[in-house]
């Protein structure tokens, strides 16, 4: 640490050196729960790197072929984020876990229903202001959210974004931690509901608690 005007602050390397070891923690705790992770591109310079090159866009996986690199145990967790590796933390999304993602307000909306009728549910947002509700796989989108502009599907051959990863504007977070329903992901149709309360605004929530049941 050193010491300035304000009082002793971090050094910007100590900085990137306890950033990398919180995201290589993350990174071993998901995959411990059977959750496929992989590592990201990351932000340089404006631009996103990691592969041969640097792109405009990201987060992307590293690696060519990703599908089958996939770090699903905490040791190979620990050895690909190293506290010399800045790659993001991607989760691949799947039969084992699914993220519906949308704008930040119908996200906030969406969670508003669920917190009303006391269904908590994983939600990651990015700094970019879109959300995702982690979900069990195995779902499509009904016709109504399918039909909606900005909603997406991630599964198979897809991946979203987990904290602590870095964008230019800020860092990912969770707005619902997996930890607040033990690590349990909802039903795809309860959140689904949810979304079709949060794109009408509606906060009546009888119908989604009757759905819970």
């Amino acid at each position: 640490m050193e010491w300035s005007s304000d009082g002793w602050q971090w050094s910007s390397g100590q900085w990137h050196s306890a950033f990398r070891i919180e995201l290589r923690v993350q990174a071993i705790g998901l995959a411990a729960r059977g959750w496929p992770v992989l590592p990201g591109t990351y932000p340089a310079e404006g631009r996103w790197a990691g592969r041969s090159g640097s792109e405009p866009h990201g987060p992307a996986p590293v690696h060519t072929g990703w599908e089958d690199r996939l770090v699903l145990n905490p040791d190979d967790a620990a050895a690909c984020w190293s506290e010399h590796q800045p790659y993001s933390l991607l989760l691949a999304t799947g039969s084992r876990v699914e993220a519906i993602e949308v704008d930040s307000g119908l996200g906030r909306r969406t969670a508003s229903v669920l917190r009303a009728g006391g269904f908590p549910a994983p939600i990651v947002s990015t700094p970019d202001g879109r959300w995702y509700f982690l979900t069990e796989g195995g779902q499509t989108l009904c016709e109504e959210l399918g039909d909606a502009t900005g909603i997406r599907l991630h599964s198979s051959g897809s991946w979203v974004p987990m904290p602590p990863t870095t964008y230019p504007q800020g860092l990912v977070h969770w707005r619902v931690k997996p930890e607040v329903c033990a690590w349990r992901l909802p039903r795809p149709e309860l959140v689904q509901e949810a979304l079709r309360a949060g794109l009408h605004d509606s906060h009546d929530v009888a119908d989604l608690v009757a759905a819970g049941h």
